[in-house]
This record gives C-alpha cells, sequence and structure tokens, in this order.
C-alpha cells in the first residue's frame, strides 16, 4: 500500500482489544483477546496502516502492557499512555478538494464485545 493511502488507527485497548480489568489485578502474564480482534489488526498491520493504540493504564504499566500485547498477538506502531477514561474526541480536517468528505471517523463498540460485529468495511477499514 502506498504511503499516501495509509490509515491511521487510533484504538483504545481495555474494553476494545482486551476484556476489561481491574488495573488493580493487572497480570502482565494474561489477557484475553477479545472476538474478532487479532484478525481485523492483523488485517491493518498488514495493510500496512498505522496503529496507535490508547489506554488510561499509567504509564507505570507500560512495560507489562506491551508484554500483554505481544502475548496476544496485537501490533501497534504507537502506545499512549496515562489518557482520561471520559469521551474522546478525534478532530481532523477536511480533504481541501472534497470538504464533504470527513477525515476523522469515530467508532463506538460494545465493552468486551469485540470486533465480530462491527462493519469496517463501511468505513473503509
Amino acid at each position: 500500500m502506498a504511503k499516501n493511502n495509509r490509515k491511521t488507527i487510533f484504538c483504545d485497548i481495555d474494553g476494545t482489544l482486551v476484556y476489561q480489568f481491574p488495573f488493580d489485578e493487572f497480570d502482565e502474564n494474561k489477557v484475553e483477546v477479545l472476538p474478532g480482534v487479532a484478525e481485523k489488526v492483523k488485517e491493518w498491520k498488514e495493510a500496512d496502516h498505522y496503529i496507535v493504540l490508547t489506554t488510561a493504564r499509567p504509564e507505570d504499566m507500560r512495560e507489562g502492557t506491551i508484554k500483554q500485547l505481544q502475548l496476544a498477538g496485537i501490533h501497534f506502531n504507537q502506545l499512549v499512555m496515562g489518557i482520561g477514561r471520559e469521551e474522546r474526541y478525534l478532530i481532523n480536517n477536511s480533504e481541501k478538494l472534497t470538504p464533504d468528505v470527513s477525515r476523522a471517523i469515530g467508532i463506538s463498540v460494545k465493552r468486551d464485545g469485540g470486533f465480530t460485529d462491527v462493519d469496517f468495511k463501511s468505513i473503509g477499514l
């Protein structure tokens, strides 16, 4: 895929890629991937999309989080730790030649629901 067609995917970790858990029960050697996630992330990697994982996990959990993601086979290009737990907003400009085409797209998935019921093709993923 040409770099000018490369999409950037921002994706939360807990409750989106892996089952949600209380931080005080964190075990870097244990991770449960949600249904359809491994296949979709592999597809994104093979398409050379840039994957930014975000999480409210504190910075001191970085090494353990990376270990969990490796165990789960979840590829990423960047990991952003310590973000807020409330709403997250993606703000981007519109395409200069086609201003009616949105370049900021948001998807909400059911917590711990995985990706099997998400129609990514309808939004170009």
